[in-house]
């Protein structure tokens, strides 16, 4: 009969703390590998058994969780922030990666949703999207202060669509606030067209 190893990493930018318990509880394994596909993989690839693995969400999670999510009968991601148990006594990779292994067999841990497969390629869109809207708005406020400083009255969204971007133009009468005011007009193109709906295009 096979039987089940819970396997606890304390996940680093170089190298990865492992802890493996048996179903009774008892340490099998303990070592330290380094934050690559090939050395996790030869790692796992050397036990048998059933394998449960966690470890806790963080900038390495989404990647580690594609790696492992084929090869492994569970994988567990975790939230530190919600197993107070991990913050408790001392602290080391060493006995983090052991805490760790013992909350996946007591089944104490609180996961973090990653699905079937990584929601990593949607979290990308979602903060590519972000960062273009945030951008999107820094750049019309330098615009509407601009105008501004002119003491030029605007409005809203005439400001900032193509078919009146002329009129506006021509009120600025300094050269070179004019041309800055037409730099940001470019910016403006460039991050309207890679927003999803192009908002303010006319």
């Amino acid at each position: 009969m096979s039987k089940t190893k819970y396997i606890g990493l304390d996940v680093h930018q170089a190298s990865i703390s492992v802890a493996v318990l048996e179903e009774s509880g008892k340490l099998v394994m303990q070592c330290v590998v380094a934050t690559r596909a090939a050395a996790i993989l030869e790692l796992l690839d050397g036990l048998r058994g059933t394998l449960e693995v966690t470890f806790e969400e963080g900038t390495y999670s989404a990647w580690l969780y594609d790696l492992l999510v084929r090869r492994v009968s569970k994988v567990v991601v975790c939230n530190p922030r919600k197993n107070a148990l991990l913050k408790a006594g001392n602290k080391s990779d060493r006995i983090d990666a052991l805490k760790l292994a013992e909350l996946l067999r007591g089944g104490m841990l609180s996961p973090v949703y990653h699905g079937e497969n990584s929601t990593r390629t949607l979290q990308e869109l979602g903060r590519s999207y972000q960062a273009l809207t945030e951008d999107t708005t820094r750049v019309m406020s330098r615009l509407k202060a601009i105008y501004r400083s002119q003491a030029i009255a605007y409005g809203r969204k005439k400001l900032y669509t193509k078919r009146h971007r002329g009129e506006w133009l021509q009120q600025l009468q300094q050269p070179g606030i004019r041309r800055r005011a037409e730099r940001l007009y470019e910016q403006l193109d460039l991050l309207e067209h890679s927003c999803v709906g192009e908002p303010n295009k006319s």
